[in-house]
Protein backbone atom coordinates (compact mmCIF):
# COMPACT_ATOMS: atom_id res chain seq x y z
CA UNK A 1 0.00 0.00 0.00
CA UNK A 2 1.05 3.36 -1.11
CA UNK A 3 0.99 5.98 1.91
CA UNK A 4 1.30 9.90 0.67
CA UNK A 5 4.06 10.99 2.66
CA UNK A 6 1.19 14.85 3.71
CA UNK A 7 -1.18 12.07 5.45
CA UNK A 8 1.03 12.28 9.17
CA UNK A 9 0.92 16.13 8.56
CA UNK A 10 -3.46 15.85 8.02
CA UNK A 11 -3.95 13.86 11.00
CA UNK A 12 -1.85 16.20 12.75
CA UNK A 13 -4.21 19.11 11.90
CA UNK A 14 -7.14 16.81 12.88
CA UNK A 15 -6.16 15.65 16.42
CA UNK A 16 -5.25 19.52 16.86
CA UNK A 17 -8.53 21.26 15.92
CA UNK A 18 -10.58 18.43 18.23
CA UNK A 19 -8.19 19.32 21.42
CA UNK A 20 -8.88 23.16 20.65
CA UNK A 21 -12.62 22.64 20.40
CA UNK A 22 -13.14 20.23 22.88
CA UNK A 23 -11.07 22.83 25.33
CA UNK A 24 -13.47 25.76 24.70
CA UNK A 25 -16.20 23.96 25.62
CA UNK A 26 -14.93 22.38 28.85
CA UNK A 27 -14.12 26.41 29.39
CA UNK A 28 -17.53 27.77 28.68
CA UNK A 29 -19.25 25.08 30.43
CA UNK A 30 -17.01 26.07 33.70
CA UNK A 31 -17.85 30.09 33.62
CA UNK A 32 -21.68 29.02 33.08
CA UNK A 33 -23.34 26.08 33.77
CA UNK A 34 -26.82 26.81 31.48
CA UNK A 35 -24.13 27.23 27.78
CA UNK A 36 -24.79 23.65 26.21
CA UNK A 37 -22.03 23.23 23.82
CA UNK A 38 -22.45 23.13 20.06
CA UNK A 39 -26.43 23.64 20.40
CA UNK A 40 -27.49 27.35 19.29
CA UNK A 41 -29.28 29.96 21.19
CA UNK A 42 -32.84 31.62 20.29
CA UNK A 43 -34.53 34.22 22.19
CA UNK A 44 -38.04 33.78 24.13
CA UNK A 45 -41.42 34.72 24.02
CA UNK A 46 -41.38 38.38 26.40
CA UNK A 47 -42.82 38.02 29.54
CA UNK A 48 -45.98 39.53 31.42
CA UNK A 49 -45.94 43.09 32.44
CA UNK A 50 -45.22 44.12 35.95
CA UNK A 51 -47.31 45.64 38.55
CA UNK A 52 -47.93 49.25 38.65
CA UNK A 53 -45.51 51.28 41.07
CA UNK A 54 -46.43 53.57 44.06
CA UNK A 55 -47.70 56.93 42.20
CA UNK A 56 -45.02 59.42 42.19
CA UNK A 57 -45.27 63.14 43.66
CA UNK A 58 -46.94 65.76 41.19
CA UNK A 59 -44.53 67.58 39.41
CA UNK A 60 -43.91 70.93 38.96
CA UNK A 61 -45.91 73.25 36.48
CA UNK A 62 -43.95 73.34 33.49
CA UNK A 63 -42.73 76.38 31.72
CA UNK A 64 -44.40 75.27 28.28
CA UNK A 65 -47.25 77.11 26.11
CA UNK A 66 -50.33 77.18 28.14
CA UNK A 67 -53.53 74.80 26.34
CA UNK A 68 -56.75 75.44 24.45
CA UNK A 69 -59.54 76.45 26.96
CA UNK A 70 -62.29 73.95 27.50
CA UNK A 71 -65.84 73.83 26.45
CA UNK A 72 -68.04 75.99 28.95
CA UNK A 73 -69.81 74.04 31.63
CA UNK A 74 -73.28 73.24 32.51
CA UNK A 75 -75.26 76.56 33.42
CA UNK A 76 -76.19 76.59 37.31
CA UNK A 77 -79.04 77.44 39.18
CA UNK A 78 -80.81 81.21 38.68
CA UNK A 79 -79.46 83.48 41.33
CA UNK A 80 -81.73 85.65 43.06
CA UNK A 81 -83.50 88.98 41.62
CA UNK A 82 -81.25 91.72 41.86
CA UNK A 83 -82.31 95.37 43.27
CA UNK A 84 -84.05 97.51 40.55
CA UNK A 85 -81.29 99.95 39.01
CA UNK A 86 -81.73 103.74 39.27
CA UNK A 87 -83.90 105.29 36.60
CA UNK A 88 -82.65 106.45 32.89
CA UNK A 89 -82.21 109.72 32.19
CA UNK A 90 -85.26 111.18 30.67
CA UNK A 91 -85.36 110.93 26.76
CA UNK A 92 -86.38 113.52 24.46
CA UNK A 93 -89.29 115.18 23.62
CA UNK A 94 -91.11 113.38 20.29
CA UNK A 95 -92.04 115.01 17.52
CA UNK A 96 -95.57 116.30 17.19
CA UNK A 97 -98.30 113.65 16.01
CA UNK A 98 -100.43 114.28 13.16
CA UNK A 99 -103.79 115.73 13.83
CA UNK A 100 -104.87 114.50 10.35
CA UNK A 101 -105.03 110.65 11.29
CA UNK A 102 -106.76 111.38 14.47
CA UNK A 103 -109.35 113.39 12.52
CA UNK A 104 -109.84 111.23 9.85
CA UNK A 105 -110.53 108.41 12.46
CA UNK A 106 -112.99 109.97 14.97
CA UNK A 107 -114.99 111.12 11.72
CA UNK A 108 -115.17 107.55 10.76
CA UNK A 109 -116.03 106.58 14.23
CA UNK A 110 -118.77 109.30 14.46
CA UNK A 111 -120.14 108.50 10.96
CA UNK A 112 -120.75 104.83 12.36
CA UNK A 113 -122.28 105.62 15.30
CA UNK A 114 -124.68 107.82 13.15
CA UNK A 115 -125.58 104.52 10.92
CA UNK A 116 -125.97 102.95 14.05
CA UNK A 117 -128.53 105.09 15.72
CA UNK A 118 -130.47 105.07 12.61
CA UNK A 119 -130.29 101.33 12.38
CA UNK A 120 -131.72 101.02 15.93
CA UNK A 121 -133.97 103.24 15.36
CA UNK A 122 -135.32 101.70 12.70
CA UNK A 123 -135.72 98.40 14.82
CA UNK A 124 -137.36 100.44 17.45
CA UNK A 125 -140.13 101.37 15.14
CA UNK A 126 -140.39 97.46 13.83
CA UNK A 127 -140.57 96.44 17.27
CA UNK A 128 -142.98 98.67 17.62
CA UNK A 129 -145.00 97.97 14.98
CA UNK A 130 -145.17 93.51 15.62
CA UNK A 131 -144.74 93.32 18.75
CA UNK A 132 -146.07 96.01 20.99
CA UNK A 133 -147.82 99.00 21.73
CA UNK A 134 -146.25 102.81 22.16
CA UNK A 135 -147.86 105.09 23.85
CA UNK A 136 -145.55 108.30 24.74
CA UNK A 137 -142.29 106.98 26.34
CA UNK A 138 -143.41 103.36 26.85
CA UNK A 139 -143.70 100.42 25.18
CA UNK A 140 -145.85 97.91 25.83
CA UNK A 141 -144.88 93.80 25.20
CA UNK A 142 -146.57 90.58 25.85
CA UNK A 143 -145.79 87.20 25.00
CA UNK A 144 -148.92 85.50 25.25
CA UNK A 145 -148.28 83.29 28.05
CA UNK A 146 -150.66 83.42 31.38
CA UNK A 147 -149.23 83.01 34.34
CA UNK A 148 -149.30 83.95 38.45
CA UNK A 149 -148.35 87.67 39.33
CA UNK A 150 -145.51 86.44 40.91
CA UNK A 151 -143.73 85.08 37.99
CA UNK A 152 -145.01 88.05 35.64
CA UNK A 153 -143.14 90.12 37.60
CA UNK A 154 -139.63 87.75 37.68
CA UNK A 155 -140.02 87.43 33.59
CA UNK A 156 -140.33 91.39 33.11
CA UNK A 157 -137.55 91.80 35.61
CA UNK A 158 -135.74 88.99 33.58
CA UNK A 159 -136.00 91.58 30.46
CA UNK A 160 -135.10 94.74 32.01
CA UNK A 161 -138.45 95.81 32.11
CA UNK A 162 -141.41 96.14 34.75
CA UNK A 163 -145.33 94.63 34.63
CA UNK A 164 -147.50 97.32 32.57
CA UNK A 165 -148.63 99.89 35.12
CA UNK A 166 -150.93 102.90 33.22
CA UNK A 167 -150.56 106.03 34.72
CA UNK A 168 -153.44 108.13 32.18
CA UNK A 169 -155.87 107.20 30.07
CA UNK A 170 -153.86 106.84 26.90
CA UNK A 171 -151.94 104.18 28.40
CA UNK A 172 -154.47 102.25 29.62
CA UNK A 173 -155.93 102.02 25.89
CA UNK A 174 -152.22 101.25 24.87
CA UNK A 175 -152.04 98.20 27.15
CA UNK A 176 -156.03 96.86 26.29
CA UNK A 177 -154.89 97.01 23.01
CA UNK A 178 -151.45 95.14 23.51
CA UNK A 179 -153.14 92.44 25.61
CA UNK A 180 -156.83 91.33 23.86
CA UNK A 181 -157.29 89.32 27.15
CA UNK A 182 -156.87 90.11 30.92
CA UNK A 183 -153.73 90.96 31.66
CA UNK A 184 -151.86 91.60 35.21
CA UNK A 185 -150.99 95.45 35.66
CA UNK A 186 -148.21 96.62 37.78
CA UNK A 187 -150.50 97.65 40.95
CA UNK A 188 -151.10 95.57 44.55
CA UNK A 189 -152.55 96.37 48.20
CA UNK A 190 -150.01 93.59 49.18
CA UNK A 191 -148.69 95.96 51.46
CA UNK A 192 -151.12 97.64 53.24
CA UNK A 193 -154.41 96.20 52.60
CA UNK A 194 -156.59 98.36 51.03
CA UNK A 195 -154.32 100.36 49.83
CA UNK A 196 -153.27 99.85 46.02
CA UNK A 197 -149.67 101.01 45.05
CA UNK A 198 -147.39 101.00 41.81
CA UNK A 199 -145.01 97.89 42.40
CA UNK A 200 -142.35 100.06 41.26
CA UNK A 201 -143.73 102.82 44.28
CA UNK A 202 -145.59 105.16 44.82
CA UNK A 203 -149.86 105.73 45.20
CA UNK A 204 -152.08 105.74 42.27
CA UNK A 205 -152.05 108.58 40.17
CA UNK A 206 -154.97 107.20 37.94
CA UNK A 207 -157.43 104.40 38.49
CA UNK A 208 -160.18 102.66 35.88
CA UNK A 209 -162.12 100.29 38.33
CA UNK A 210 -164.87 98.65 37.09
CA UNK A 211 -167.99 99.25 39.22
CA UNK A 212 -167.95 98.11 43.22
CA UNK A 213 -164.51 97.34 42.47
CA UNK A 214 -161.98 97.18 44.27
CA UNK A 215 -164.07 94.44 47.27
CA UNK A 216 -161.20 92.19 48.42
CA UNK A 217 -163.33 88.98 47.40
CA UNK A 218 -163.10 85.71 48.65
CA UNK A 219 -159.73 84.85 50.54
CA UNK A 220 -158.06 88.25 49.61
CA UNK A 221 -157.78 89.80 45.78
CA UNK A 222 -154.35 91.79 46.24
CA UNK A 223 -153.57 92.02 42.61
CA UNK A 224 -155.32 94.17 39.97
CA UNK A 225 -156.05 92.55 36.42
CA UNK A 226 -157.28 94.95 33.41
CA UNK A 227 -160.52 93.39 31.90
CA UNK A 228 -160.94 93.67 27.94
CA UNK A 229 -163.09 96.67 28.38
CA UNK A 230 -160.44 98.44 29.78
CA UNK A 231 -161.75 98.34 33.36
CA UNK A 232 -159.70 97.11 36.53
CA UNK A 233 -160.56 94.08 38.97
CA UNK A 234 -158.68 93.37 41.90
CA UNK A 235 -158.22 89.41 41.90
CA UNK A 236 -156.02 86.55 43.67
CA UNK A 237 -152.32 87.10 42.92
CA UNK A 238 -151.88 83.02 42.59
CA UNK A 239 -154.21 83.17 39.58
CA UNK A 240 -152.33 83.16 35.90
CA UNK A 241 -153.40 86.07 33.76
CA UNK A 242 -151.27 87.51 30.22
CA UNK A 243 -148.20 88.60 30.85
CA UNK A 244 -147.77 92.21 29.67
CA UNK A 245 -144.31 94.08 30.25
CA UNK A 246 -143.05 97.90 29.82
CA UNK A 247 -140.13 98.99 28.70
CA UNK A 248 -139.10 102.47 28.10
CA UNK A 249 -138.93 103.83 24.49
Amino acid sequence: MFLSPWLPFLLLCVVTAYCSETKACEDAKKTCSVVACGIPVTNGTPGRDGRDGPKGEKGEQGQGLRGLQGPPGKFGPPGNTGLPGAPGAKGQKGDRGDRSVAENKLADLEREIRSLKSELYHTKKLQTFSLGKKSGKKLYVTNGEKMPFSKVKALCARLQATVATPKNEEENKAIQDVAKDTAFLGITDEVIEGQFMYVTGGRLAYSNWKKDEPNDHGSGEDCVTLLTDGLWNDISCSSSFLVVCEFPA
